[in-house]
C-alpha cells in the first residue's frame, strides 16, 4: 500500500497515527476556496480546485472516516455486506478509492414512517460507494453552499427546521397572510436523473461518476430492480443531490413576483417560498395570488419530473392555522392593547406531533412493565429530552406542563399494576420522591425521570441569509452550536468552556460533527457526572481514547490554542 506525501501526514503504521488535525485544516482551506470562487463566479478556479480535492489523500482519508467512525450508520452493510471496518481496511479503503469504478446496486432497506403504519424505502450504498459519494460532496457542497438560495433550510450545513419556522415568523408576524402549505410528491424517488444532471453542470468526470450512482439499481430481499429515475435515500450525496434539483423555486417566485402590477420591490418583499427539504410554503396576503403561485410551482417541478401531492397540498389562512415541520403556526385576533396589529402569532407543538410523542412514551412503559424503575427511567429521559429541545423555541409551556400531567397518570398506574395487592400510598412512597420542593418526582435514589415543563422556553435566531459554515467565520458557527435547541444544556455548558474545541484533537467543532460527552476520571474508578469530571470530544476522537488510550489535551493546553485554528 502506498504511503502519503500529503503535507501533515504521519508515517501510517495504524489509522490513529495520522495528523488529524492538520488534514482537517487542510482540506477546510480547499473548501472554503471553492466557496469563494463560487461566489465570485469563477466557474474555471471552481472546477480546477474540485478536481485537486478529489484527488487529494487528505479529502480520500477525512471521508473514509466520516463513513466509517462518524456515520450512525457505519454498521450497516450495503449489498456487499461489508461493514464495521477495521483500521487497516479504513487504510486499504482509501488507497482504492478510484472516481471510475462501476458502483453497486443499493440495498433496500424498509423504516417505519413515525405515527404512521407505512414505511420509507431506504438505499443503503455498499461502504466503497459511500466513501466516494462523502469525498465528492466535499467536492460539490462548497460550490452549492454558495449558489443556494437563502430560504432553503433542509439539508443543508448550518441551518435546521427552526431556522425555516423562524423565516416563517418574520414573513407573517406584522401581516396576515394566505398561505401555500405544500409538499411534493415521493421527491427523492421521482427526481429525472437528466434533468438533474443538467442542473448539477458540473465536469465530465464528476458527472459520469454520480449517474452510476443514481442509475445502479435496488436489491430488495435479492431481487434486482432498475432505478431510471429518483436519487435513493440513505446515500450520503442523496440529500445534496435533492437540494440541487429543488434549487430555483424561489428565484422562479421572485421572478413571478415582478411580473405582477405594483410596484416591483413592494410585490418581492410581501411574496415568500421557504422551503426545508421538499416541504414548502408560499405566504403572500392576497389569496389569488397564493393560488397562481401554486400552477407556476406545479408547472416548474414538472421539468425535474416531479409534482405536488394533493393530499398535502392546501391553501389556508394563517388566521386558521397550519402544520409545519411539527410546529402549528396560526394567528389569534386579540384586541388593540394587547398589539398593534389586532392579532398574535402563536406557534407551538403541532397535535399530531404531541400525539406520536405521547404514543412513543407509551409504548416505552408498556415495554418495562416489570422492568426496573431505573431502566424506565433511563429508557424515558433521553425521548423527552429530545422532543422538548426541539420544541423549546416556541410557545410550548401548556403543552409541557399538559403532557407531564398525563405522563403522571400513565406512570402512576404503572405503579399500581404492578402492586396489586398494596395501597396506593405505598406505591407513591416507593416510586415517588421530593426534588425541588416538589413532591412527585418519579425516581429511583439519585436517578429521576425529566419533566417536560423543566425545559426553558428560549427563542432561536435565525440563521443570517446565505451565511454558510464554509464562509469562514467559525466564531459565528461555534457559537451557533452551543446556542441551537437541540443542544444538550450539558453539552452547550462544555461546549463554551471549551471554548468550541475538542479536548482530544484541538479542532473546533463544526456543523455536522457529533459530540460525545467523555469521563475524565472512568465512572468504574470513582468518577461522577459533574461538570468538573466531563469534556466533549468528537465521535471518533472518544473512539481513540477509549480503544488506544491516548492522552487527551489538558485544559491548559486547550486554552494555549490559537483562537482561530483554522
Amino acid at each position: 500500500m502506498k504511503k502519503s506525501k500529503a503535507r501533515g501526514f504521519a508515517p501510517m503504521k495504524e489509522w490513529a497515527g495520522a495528523n488529524w488535525q492538520k488534514l482537517e485544516k487542510r482540506l477546510f482551506k480547499l473548501q472554503k476556496r471553492i466557496y469563494r470562487a463560487s461566489q465570485r463566479g469563477d466557474v474555471r478556479a471552481v472546477r480546477r480546485l474540485q478536481k485537486t480535492l478529489m484527488k487529494s489523500w487528505t479529502a480520500k482519508m477525512i471521508a473514509v472516516r466520516r463513513v466509517t467512525q462518524d456515520n450512525k450508520g457505519k454498521k450497516t452493510a450495503g449489498v456487499d455486506g461489508v461493514k464495521s471496518l477495521t483500521p487497516e481496511q479504513r487504510l486499504k479503503l482509501v488507497d482504492n478509492l478510484r472516481v471510475y469504478r462501476k458502483a453497486k446496486p443499493t440495498r433496500r432497506v424498509w423504516i417505519p414512517k413515525p405515527g404512521k403504519d407505512e414505511k420509507r424505502p431506504l438505499g443503503i450504498p455498499t461502504m466503497y460507494d459511500r466513501a466516494l459519494q462523502a469525498l465528492a460532496k466535499q467536492a460539490l457542497e462548497p460550490e452549492w453552499e454558495a449558489r443556494f438560495e437563502p430560504n432553503s433550510y433542509g439539508f443543508r450545513p448550518g441551518r435546521s427546521c427552526h431556522d425555516a419556522i423562524e423565516a416563517i415568523y418574520k414573513s407573517i408576524h406584522l401581516k396576515p397572510k394566505w398561505v401555500l402549505d405544500a409538499d411534493i410528491s415521493q421527491c427523492f424517488d421521482k427526481i429525472n436523473h437528466k434533468s438533474l444532471l443538467d442542473k448539477l453542470n458540473t465536469y465530465p468526470s464528476m458527472r459520469r461518476l454520480i449517474r452510476p450512482w443514481l442509475e445502479a439499481g435496488v436489491m430488495d430481499r435479492n431481487k434486482y430492480s432498475d432505478t431510471s429515475e429518483g436519487t435513493p435515500q440513505g446515500g450520503v450525496i442523496s440529500p445534496l443531490l435533492a437540494n440541487i434539483a429543488l434549487h430555483g423555486m424561489e428565484e422562479r417566485i421572485k421572478r413571478f413576483a415582478e411580473s405582477l402590477p405594483g410596484k416591483k420591490r413592494e410585490n418581492k418583499s410581501e411574496l415568500s417560498l421557504i422551503r426545508y427539504a421538499d416541504d414548502f410554503v408560499i405566504l403572500h396576503k392576497n389569496q389569488s395570488i397564493v393560488q397562481r403561485c401554486k400552477e407556476v410551482i406545479s408547472e416548474w417541478l414538472k421539468d425535474m419530473g416531479l409534482e405536488l401531492k394533493p393530499s398535502k397540498t392546501k391553501i389556508t389562512h394563517t388566521f386558521e392555522g397550519f402544520d409545519f415541520l411539527g410546529f402549528n403556526i396560526k394567528q389569534h385576533k386579540v384586541g388593540k392593547y394587547q398589539s398593534k396589529q389586532g392579532f398574535k402569532t402563536i406557534i407551538t407543538p403541532s397535535k399530531k406531533s404531541v400525539k406520536v410523542h405521547y404514543e412513543r412514551l407509551v409504548k416505552v412503559i408498556d415495554s418495562h412493565k416489570s422492568a426496573p424503575q431505573k431502566a424506565l427511567i433511563s429508557r424515558l429521559n433521553p425521548i423527552i429530552r429530545g422532543w422538548t429541545n426541539y420544541h423549546s423555541t416556541v410557545c410550548s409551556k401548556v403543552t409541557f406542563s399538559d403532557l407531564g400531567y398525563i405522563l403522571w397518570n400513565r406512570l402512576q398506574r404503572w405503579g399500581y399494576q404492578r402492586h396489586p395487592n398494596k395501597s396506593k400510598t405505598w406505591v407513591v412512597n416507593k416510586y415517588w420522591g421530593s426534588h425541588k420542593g416538589s413532591s412527585w418526582s418519579f425516581q429511583d435514589g439519585i436517578i429521576r425521570l425529566l419533566r417536560h415543563s423543566e425545559t426553558p422556553i428560549i427563542r432561536h435566531v435565525k440563521v443570517k441569509g446565505t451565511a454558510s459554515p464554509f464562509d469562514g467565520n467559525l466564531t459565528y458557527w461555534s457559537s451557533r452550536m452551543g446556542k441551537h435547541p437541540e443542544m444538550p444544556a450539558q453539552k452547550a455548558k462544555l461546549l463554551k468552556r471549551q471554548k468550541g474545541k475538542c479536548a482530544h484533537c484541538g479542532l473546533t467543532f463544526r456543523d455536522g460533527d457529533i459530540l460525545e460527552v467523555h469521563h475524565i476520571q472512568p465512572r468504574s474508578k470513582g468518577g461522577n457526572n459533574k461538570l468538573e469530571n466531563l469534556e466533549l470530544l468528537h465521535l471518533h476522537c472518544h473512539d481513540v481514547v477509549h480503544g488506544q488510550k491516548t492522552e487527551t489535551l489538558t485544559r491548559k493546553e486547550l486554552d494555549d490554542l490559537d483562537a482561530n485554528p483554522w
